[in-house]
């Protein structure tokens, strides 16, 4: 099945990025870029067709295009960002996804991030979050269900989003950081733990049988590998400081462009 990945350039601002639980540090704008070039290059390796779109100079967290956005097989939706800074991205964002899918748009005073929300199948779990509300989930369920999907929440602490605390390894299988999410919203599904001291390892980018982990979670690596995935190892030490991961820097649609529904 085509695989279309849509990124977007690390912005010069990327500095002044918004922080919820973790502590400003430096940095390397030059090394972010890099590493986010090396990121594009996996996709691709990956069998993804990329689509970089060029940086937003005035809005530091726009690499992370995840969040704007819930891309399904049927429709794409816009959400309405947590953080009222991050909600200019969404234009630019938009303008390159209704090429691909139906777009609908999440309403006031619905708030909702796209790193909130993981795909398992036809079910969708939703992190309820700082970034995420009650009325934001509503909202996506009303939009998803008609498909075929269910929304299920899931109670976050403790991390930005759900995806900085789970992630969907394929067969039934979810891998957590327990402290940061209840893990009985996965009732019926495998569960592997993340390793103590590895938590930032909990995001994992899945894309067919391979699994691309961030460096330094060794261990991490190794539970997934014993799954019989594919490990892909890659850096992202830069965006990281951001409270970026692997899965926040692309929005993954499968198939072809889906214009009418």
């Amino acid at each position: 099945m085509a695989l279309t990945a849509i990124t977007r350039e690390v912005s010069p601002s990327i500095q002044a990025c918004e922080l919820t639980h973790l502590g400003r540090q430096t940095i390397d704008l030059a090394l972010a870029r890099k590493q986010h070039a090396a990121y594009c290059d996996c996709l691709r390796e990956l069998g993804a067709r990329v689509i970089t779109l060029p940086a937003e100079a005035a809005l530091p967290d726009a690499v992370f295009v995840e969040d704007p956005a819930v891309v399904l097989d049927e429709i794409a939706i816009m959400t309405r960002m947590g953080a009222e800074s991050r909600r200019g991205e969404s234009d630019s964002l938009a303008r390159e996804l209704e090429k691909h899918r139906p777009l609908r748009w999440m309403k006031e005073p619905a708030t909702l991030d796209g790193g909130d929300v993981m795909r398992a199948g036809r079910v969708l779990f939703v992190g309820l979050s700082a970034r995420s509300n009650a009325t934001g989930i509503q909202q996506l369920a009303a939009e998803c269900e008609p498909f075929g999907y269910r929304v299920q929440p899931v109670a976050v602490q403790g991390c930005l989003h759900l995806k900085s605390a789970a992630s969907y390894l394929g067969d039934d299988t979810v891998l957590i950081h327990r402290p940061w999410v209840d893990a009985a919203a996965f009732s019926g599904m495998r569960i592997v733990d993340v390793p103590s001291g590895e938590e930032q390892g909990a995001n994992v980018l899945l894309i067919g049988n391979t699994a691309v982990v961030a460096t330094g979670f060794p261990e991490t690596a190794d539970r997934i590998a014993s799954l019989g995935r594919e490990v892909k190892l890659l850096e992202n030490s830069e965006l990281r400081k951001a409270e970026g991961a692997l899965t926040c820097c692309s929005l993954l649609l499968a198939g072809a462009p889906q214009r009418r529904v």
